[in-house]
């Protein structure tokens, strides 16, 4: 606590208010950097604080690696909450002090900034959750385009048939419904209090640039062994189109699994029922016959289950590989 009035006074009060230890005179407190780094260790309150002092007690914090965050509502505050990490002025203060600061506390009341804190918490977490979920998608989506465009030009010389897309329009929009849509939307609004971390974009792109590669080319081994051809039959193409499917809707669940965690029962529940869902559209005879879905050869669905479990464990293991490197600790369960 900092204040220009009394160092006595402004101790009582801190005292009252839960902020124990000594308070001390600022016209006693060292110009230097360091030493008033240190002797703010050393201290919880102090009185008489110029305007210049405040600011350079924010600085002085800085140095050491602090996140500083101010509050007045004063003009001789505007220099502290100007150069501090987070300026929170009061509603009733000074039109200085609010023009300056980050938050404007319009209830002057502090007991506000717990429920600031969450949501933009909550948002934060939340848009880190949905961009993998989407970059992963795009990755993988593109990955694909290339793969078989490449096939193709190499198939071109080669005097080759070129090889097929994989999918059906259809395909791709059931494939987004339960690992990309519903999902991202529940997991958008869904309360999340997690600590917000600086290296979003390092975050997002260290999980969704190497889940999406994992998918695109376990889908596509997948197409390779179940393809029979360009000029295979409807129902040949349509079960080498199947079992791509298989292969990309486990591993893009898989993704959905991890980027879900830490897990409490309602996100373990969605990765749950989006899975259930699809193994119900697979089940349901006029679902498979409006999907263009046919599962019924044993050979090319069992080597899709496989390629997706080896799929599967290749992106858990990224994802603990990846926490490791980042410095975080990994957790499955909150």
């Amino acid at each position: 606590m900092i204040s220009g009035d009394n160092a006595v006074s402004v101790g009582a009060v801190a005292d009252r208010l839960g902020l124990h230890g000594e308070a001390m005179d600022a016209r006693a407190l060292p110009t230097g950097r360091e030493e008033l780094a240190d002797t703010l260790d050393s201290y919880t309150s102090f009185g008489r604080v110029r305007p210049d002092q405040k600011r350079a007690i924010v600085h002085a914090l800085q140095s050491h690696g602090h996140t500083v965050a101010m509050t007045g509502d004063g003009v001789n505050d505007v220099l502290a909450l100007k150069d501090a990490d987070i300026g929170v002025a009061m509603g009733s203060g000074s039109p200085a002090s609010r023009a300056v600061a980050q938050i404007v506390l319009l209830n002057n009341r502090f007991a506000t900034l717990p429920h600031v804190v969450g949501e933009g918490r909550r948002v934060i977490g939340n848009i880190e959750r949905v961009a993998n979920l989407f970059l992963t998608k795009t990755v993988y989506s593109v990955l694909l385009a290339l793969l078989v465009g490449i096939e193709c030009l190499i198939a071109i010389p080669l005097r080759r048939d070129p090889l097929l897309f994989p999918f059906q329009p259809i395909h791709v929009t059931i494939a987004a419904w339960f690992t990309i849509g519903i999902p991202a939307f529940i997991l958008s609004l869904a309360p999340n209090n997690e600590r917000a971390y600086p290296g979003f974009v390092r975050r997002v792109m260290t999980s969704a640039v190497p889940f999406g590669l994992v998918i695109g080319v376990a889908t596509f081994v997948t197409y390779l062994a179940a393809y029979q051809g360009r000029y295979a039959s409807w129902q040949e193409q349509e079960q080498a189109s199947t079992a791509a499917l298989i292969t990309l809707l486990m591993t893009a669940l898989w993704v959905l699994a991890v980027i879900a965690r830490p897990y409490q029962w309602w996100r373990l529940a969605l990765v749950l029922a989006s899975g259930l869902a699809y193994v119900v559209i697979f089940s349901l005879p006029l679902a498979r016959e409006k999907f263009l879905l046919d599962a019924s050869n044993l050979a090319t669905t069992s080597i899709a289950l496989a390629v997706g479990v080896v799929g599967a464990a290749t992106i858990e293991a990224m994802w603990w590989i990846r926490s490791r490197m980042l410095g975080v600790k990994p957790r499955v369960w909150r």
